[in-house]
């Protein structure tokens, strides 16, 4: 039933009033400013009990934080990667709990969620974070649509900020790259640098990749290392990419060294002869590979970075669009949007293999190295020094 009341203010507010199951069951009730809002509603009311379904009249109640955690057992925790997880987790905690998480899942309307994404932007959260936040926030009220607590996603009307276009990637020369291996520790160091810059693999899955997979002529790249946890690639789809005569002769080198372990050993491995967890890959970044970089003037650069050299040397080939893609691992579209300016600015060039562009970078620093008048720092080149020419004789 419909109640008309006039307020102090002199505002006319309409109560609908409805019982929820048998007498003697409690009352619940809502208020609409318009008459005809509360007709309608007590219309729906009706029709819901015939048809037997008022209980979604109380589905909205849930708050959001409630509703989230049953997602995350759900659906994220058994669809989403570690990794992902390990993320969608960071920025839920820091940026979405707080402000959101004892709202209703009723109230969690477009304008409350436009409101949210201005909160962000005025105490100074970047862009990226702000649209993984509301990325992470959609995610999850579409499945509140889908589970029938949601009539509609608040999030999706939501104008976000345009993502602004990432710097072009500038890949490493092979000059570049071999002086990044001179700098590098130990002989596993080095061929890690190899497999990234001359297979193009990203860093999970040269941490997956066995002595197995290692092919006369190819590499067989079907899993991923991601948290200490082995999974499928990015892409969820396996490839083989080309094995270039300088890396086989790397692997080569270090199986010989490490004693010809199984096949089922990673190439590089962690503790124990295991994959490495995520803190063993921090530490490595932070006290081996970038130490070297800046010892070879690169200044801050993620390992990730390196496998755009490898795509640079097809191109330098003469590779075409569709080629690179398959070796690189992404669709032909996102090949030409991120190398582009590669394909262009070695358009018309005297075509090279890859191999010999790599031999000929890695005499020369193998050369400048035995020069008398070079004087590497003692601690981080002394000890590489006689490890890279034991790379030289076994070449």
């Amino acid at each position: 039933m419909i109640e008309k009341r006039t307020l102090k203010t002199g505002r006319k507010i309409y109560r609908v009033r409805w019982r929820q199951g048998g007498r003697g069951s409690t009352f619940h009730s809502r208020v609409f400013d318009r008459h005809e809002d509360a007709q309608r509603f007590e219309t729906e009311l009706r029709r819901r009990k015939q048809l037997g379904d008022l209980a979604y009249l109380e589905r909205g109640k849930q708050t959001l934080d409630e509703f989230a955690r049953e997602w995350w057992q759900r659906y994220a925790s058994k669809e989403l990667a570690p990794a992902t997880q390990k993320r969608y987790a960071e920025v839920w905690d820091r940026h979405i709990l707080k402000p959101l998480g004892d709202l209703q899942l009723r109230h969690l309307t477009p304008d409350v969620v436009a409101g949210f994404q201005d909160d962000l932007r005025a105490v100074g959260v970047g862009e990226p974070t702000i649209r993984k936040a509301l990325a992470i926030l959609q995610a999850v009220c579409r499945e509140g649509v889908a589970w029938g607590r949601l009539t509609s996603n608040p999030v999706k009307p939501v104008k976000k900020r345009a993502q602004q276009r990432k710097r072009s990637v500038r890949p490493l020369a092979p000059e570049t790259v071999e002086r990044l291996r001179w700098h590098m520790p130990t002989q596993r160091d080095a061929v890690l640098v190899s497999i990234l810059a001359y297979a193009g693999l990203r860093p999970g899955e040269a941490l997956a990749l066995t002595w197995g997979d290692l092919g006369q002529r190819t590499i067989l790249v079907e899993r991923a290392l991601a948290l200490g946890e082995i999974k499928d690639t990015k892409t969820g789809a396996a490839r083989t990419v080309r094995l270039v005569d300088p890396l086989k002769a790397d692997l080569k080198a270090l199986r010989l060294q490490v004693g010809v372990p199984d096949d089922s050993e990673p190439i590089v491995p962690g503790h124990h002869r295991g994959h490495w967890s995520d803190h063993v890959w921090r530490n490595w970044r932070r006290r081996v590979f970038q130490p070297a970089a800046d010892a070879v003037g690169l200044g801050r650069i993620r390992p990730y970075d390196l496998r755009h050299s490898f795509v640079s040397l097809l191109i330098a080939e003469g590779r075409n669009i569709v080629e690179v893609a398959r070796q690189a691992g992404h669709s032909p579209s996102m090949t030409l949007d991120t190398y582009g300016h590669v394909f262009d600015e070695l358009d018309g060039d005297e075509q090279r293999p890859a191999e010999e562009a790599i031999q000929s970078a890695r005499a020369k620093v193998i050369h400048e190295a035995r020069a008398p008048s070079v004087h590497p720092p003692e601690t981080a080149v002394a000890s590489s020094e006689s490890k890279t020419l034991r790379f030289a004789e076994l070449l």
